[in-house]
């Protein structure tokens, strides 16, 4: 009985020590449990169905939570989550993978969101957009190629033409061109004849009749259909007499009768206020360029000037206390009250400074080849008005005249003018005007060209500005740079 009972007493003591070792066993197993590190990984697709739409797939391995973060101030935690975006731009989104331990690992992906039809949108707005023929600066011109648009002829709003920038030009989302003649159109000399020519007339099927007797009239008012090729800047016009530009400017000629087609350059860009078009026809010879506007404002798009100052006319006076213009852009805080006018040399807004290509933009002065005198006129914006320059007492002006520039051509010589071109043709007559000749003309670097403003202030009737680059007398083109012209 003793032995039975001493047998019992040895079987617990050996299950008791037993189950202490597998107890033991196992909280140190639990103790010996490793995770791995987390690694955080995704990427994305746009829905097909909507661009707002991103489908985010998480590739993170080792983890058990995730936090999303998606640049826009909203967050998920699920695993494989889909976000929809407010609108286009450019997003970091952050996801942090979590493991069993608590460890975390976080990936990071700039994502742009782009709204396909934001071309589109730009030219033809939400549901349409209507563009006139930009009233500032020159809106139209010709030159031989397209660094040199506007270098033969070019067109500004100063009553010259005041129907064309009458005309309405409306894109549609839907694909429609909608030309609105607002019951007048110009008479081109290449395609009028008098009564007609070089005149604005009653935009009616009677007077579209051209120089060789043909039928005209569907180049006026109508609905047409236009496809538009953003990737490459290109606008075609369908419709029998669609047009933009000048009615007879063909896709690759001149046509004198509507065509059934015709396909144009087309460069769109925001501007404050405003959106601009510029569109052109580049042949074989010579490069045609137009610039049209579309303001989120009607309001602050300026008038149409519609009778052309006569000779002989005394201008108003406007006293300003500040005069300049950069030449960086067209935009206001570019100039103050003044603009270049159409004239024999021509300047390009906003190139690139060819010292310093990083640097602020400049203005290329481009002196056009064929015309033996010439300069660069700037006169005040529209109204017109005659300068009192009472509160300035010196004018600058930055010129750089490149070293490669041939002095065997041109002559090392710059010529800053004031000029009363209100009261006559010849402005030259009785001009004020600084003259800089042979070592006072810096080459090869930018210089500063100042002058004293008295004689200039006894004047009460100058309205014009200009400058001169490599001399008079002579046919030959030239292309120098110019920047920040300013009154102190």
């Amino acid at each position: 009985m003793k032995n039975k009972k001493k047998l019992q007493h040895f079987a617990w003591t050996v299950l008791l020590i037993m189950g202490l070792f597998s107890l033991f066993s196992l909280q140190s197993c639990r103790e010996e449990e490793v995770f791995e590190e987390p690694i955080a990984t995704f990427q994305f697709e746009v829905s097909p169905n909507n661009w707002r739409r991103i489908i985010f797939s998480n590739f993170s391995s080792n983890a058990i939570s995730f936090h999303w973060d998606f640049g826009d101030t909203h967050t998920s935690t699920e695993k494989n989550p889909i976000h929809i975006y407010a609108g286009a731009g450019t997003f970091e989104v952050r996801l942090t993978a979590t493991n069993g331990a608590g460890v975390t690992a976080t990936y990071a992906k700039t994502i742009e969101i782009r709204d396909p039809f934001a071309a589109l949108a730009l030219l033809a707005g939400e549901t349409s957009k209507t563009w006139r023929l930009h009233r500032v600066g020159t809106s139209m011109g010709v030159g031989p190629n397209p660094a040199q648009d506007r270098a033969w002829w070019a067109l500004a709003n100063d009553g010259s033409r005041p129907c064309v920038y009458q005309h309405e030009f409306t894109f549609n989302r839907q694909g429609q061109f909608i030309f609105n003649d607002m019951g007048t159109f110009w008479g081109e000399e290449a395609v009028f004849v008098a009564p007609r020519a070089a005149t604005c007339f009653a935009a009616i099927p009677a007077n579209m009749i051209n120089r060789d007797g043909a039928d005209v009239r569907a180049w006026l008012s109508g609905t047409h259909q236009f496809t538009y090729d953003a990737a490459n800047n290109r606008i075609t016009l369908t419709g029998m007499g669609a047009w933009m530009g000048l009615p007879q400017l063909g896709t690759t000629a001149v046509s004198l009768v509507p065509t059934p087609s015709r396909t144009f350059n087309a460069v769109i860009e925001r501007r404050v206020g405003f959106d601009l078009l510029t569109i052109s026809y580049t042949y074989a010879d010579l490069h045609w360029s137009f610039t049209y506007a579309s303001y989120s404002n009607p309001a602050l798009e300026p008038p149409i000037a519609t009778i052309p100052i006569p000779w002989g006319t005394n201008l108003p006076d406007v006293t300003p206390t500040q005069m300049f213009l950069t030449f960086e852009s067209r935009l206001p805080a570019a100039m103050a009250l003044i603009d270049t006018v159409s004239s024999g040399s021509t300047a390009a807004f906003g190139v690139e400074d060819p010292l310093n290509p990083t640097g602020p933009r400049v203005g290329r002065f481009n002196r056009t080849a064929g015309i033996n005198w010439q300069e660069l006129q700037i006169r005040t914006a529209l109204p017109r008005r005659d300068i009192q320059f009472t509160n300035f007492t010196t004018a600058r002006v930055d010129i750089f005249i490149p070293a490669a520039t041939d002095f065997a051509l041109l002559q090392r010589h710059i010529v800053i003018g004031f000029a009363d071109m209100s009261q006559t043709q010849q402005w030259w007559t009785s001009p004020v005007q600084f003259v800089f000749t042979g070592d006072a003309v810096t080459v090869g670097s930018w210089a500063t060209y100042t002058i004293d403003l008295t004689t200039v202030r006894a004047r009460t009737d100058l309205d014009m500005i200009y400058i001169g680059i490599g001399g008079g007398g002579h046919p030959n083109a030239g292309t120098f740079f110019i920047r920040n012209l300013r009154f102190n």
